[in-house]
């Protein structure tokens, strides 16, 4: 019965974004919301029928290439690392949805949308979220690669939605950039089906030196394309252009997100990556973490803000992978928790930011001030997605981020001489400059922008009500999952 219905989770969306794109704009909106809370509800429960457990199933094939390959190569996979992206995609996926119907709206101060282009829009979300859906419950490589081209033409497409000179110029680079990291996926899959017939995670294992090496660090690329790392990372911070709702669930459950779970699933195969890919991944992901952080301080958009935020956590996680090759699974189960941690966090804060800028029409720093005295609920979900993204007791990202660190004190060595106090100096400047940020944009006395009239619509406000309390449990949740990882 449950493969059925994981195959469900990946069919709803996917047929609800035909229909909402041939639908007019109020029943786009009904099909939506209906598609992707289904989905969502079916993860959740497909993900507690298994919780912390295994089931595989093969579901096809391609006739022509039997005797070619030793598996099938169509199938669906939910164990704790997919349960984990899978409970991150779906329901934020719907939250997204939710909040679009709201937020898509004429009366929009700052982007204007009518009726006319949000069939297109929902059409595409939707197809997003199933392809995240595929990505999280696929088999072997080859099906992993199939959704994940398919995610980057959508956020390409969602990227561009405006259609201004800057958006189309962002999607375009986003679409660039990206499929640059599916090139090298793809190569790495051809080396690994010469070498071993197969496209089965648990192949990797079996590659010999040097093309596991070669494998390995070509998926490595691929993830560093994809999930924004330096230095392939340019195109997240210019993909801002997008609706709100679209970077929201671009950072914290789908593309970006999908880079660095094909590393952790990679690394977890057998745990065969080489010990000199596991160094410059980590090595990478620390650079990335800093001079991301760097760009903070020179940023007046929130949104841009977040964007590089993002990028530093999406280090956080490789760097989390790369511990756990080099023997500390502490530290890998640190790394998969702060996937669903980050997710909750920041998409609380990329929703409050554009809950700021319906109001306002503007997502500027230094426009913004007082704004808390006519946004009390957006202006406290702000600051709790803060303390929760830079890792404060007892938001999310503070276990997630304990066990990374537990984990290179375990592994003892320059791991931990360099790796611990890295992350606490960067959590230090982080937290700092955020509530910082917060502080201009919410306290203080209001300027001529934040006087306006009340908090967004109630399907935004419950939007950011149900992240609140996510940023608080989750890590509950994914605790358990997680501890499953690597025995």
């Amino acid at each position: 019965m449950l493969i059925p219905l994981l195959l469900l989770a990946l069919a709803l969306p996917a047929a609800g974004a035909v229909l909402a794109g041939v639908l007019r704009a109020r029943a786009s909106r009904a099909v939506a919301v209906t598609a992707a809370g289904a989905a969502a509800l079916l993860a959740i429960a497909c993900v507690s029928a298994v919780f912390g457990g295994s089931c595989r199933a093969a579901v096809g094939d391609l006739p022509w290439l039997r005797g070619y390959v030793d598996a099938p190569l169509f199938g669906v996979l939910l164990d704790p690392l997919s349960s984990i992206l899978l409970l991150l995609a779906a329901p934020l996926g719907f939250l997204a949805v939710l909040y679009s119907t709201a937020y898509l709206r004429e009366r929009h101060r700052e982007h204007p949308v009518g009726e006319r282009d949000q069939p297109r829009y929902y059409f595409w979300l939707l197809l997003f979220l199933a392809s995240m859906v595929g990505v999280a419950l696929a088999a072997n490589l080859l099906q992993l690669f199939f959704f994940w081209e398919l995610t980057t033409v959508c956020s390409w497409a969602l990227i561009s939605f405006f259609r201004s000179e800057a958006s189309l110029r962002a999607g375009y680079k986003a679409l660039l950039m990206t499929h640059a990291g599916g090139l090298a996926f793809l190569l790495a899959l051809v080396v690994m089906f010469a070498e071993t017939g197969s496209f089965e995670f648990e192949a990797l294992a079996r590659l010999a030196e040097p093309a596991r090496g070669r494998v390995f660090f070509l998926l490595v690329l691929a993830a560093w394309a994809k999930a924004a790392q330096v230095p392939l990372h340019t195109w997240l911070p210019d993909a801002m252009e997008a609706p709100t709702p679209v970077s929201a669930y671009l950072h914290a459950a789908a593309m970006v997100k999908a880079g660095v779970y094909l590393v952790a699933r990679a690394a977890s195969a057998g745990w065969a990556m080489p010990q000199g890919v596991a160094v410059v991944l980590g090595c990478m992901a620390l650079l990335t973490v800093f001079v991301a952080l760097s760009y903070y301080f020179v940023q007046d958009d929130l949104k841009r803000l977040l964007a590089w935020s993002t990028i530093a956590h999406l280090g956080y996680v490789l760097l989390a992978v790369a511990l756990g090759a080099l023997g500390s699974v502490v530290a890998f189960r640190g790394g998969a928790l702060h996937l669903l941690c980050h997710g909750v966090s920041k998409g609380l804060l990329f929703f409050c930011v554009g809950a700021v800028a319906y109001v306002t029409g503007t997502r500027r720093i230094s426009e913004l001030g007082g704004l808390g005295k006519a946004m009390p609920f957006t202006a406290t979900a702000f600051f709790v997605g803060v303390l929760s993204v830079t890792g404060i007791p007892p938001f999310a990202c503070f276990w997630s981020k304990l066990l990374i660190v537990a984990g290179a004190v375990k592994l003892g060595g320059v791991a931990a001489w360099l790796v611990v106090p890295l992350v606490l100096v960067e959590s230090l400047v982080s937290f700092g400059w955020m509530v910082h940020v917060g502080q201009r944009v919410f306290l203080g006395e209001p300027t001529a922008a934040a006087c306006v009239d009340s908090d967004p619509p109630p399907a935004m406000s419950a939007t950011l009500a149900l992240l609140v309390l996510a940023c608080l449990g989750i890590a509950a949740v994914g605790l358990p999952l997680v501890q499953a990882m690597g025995e």
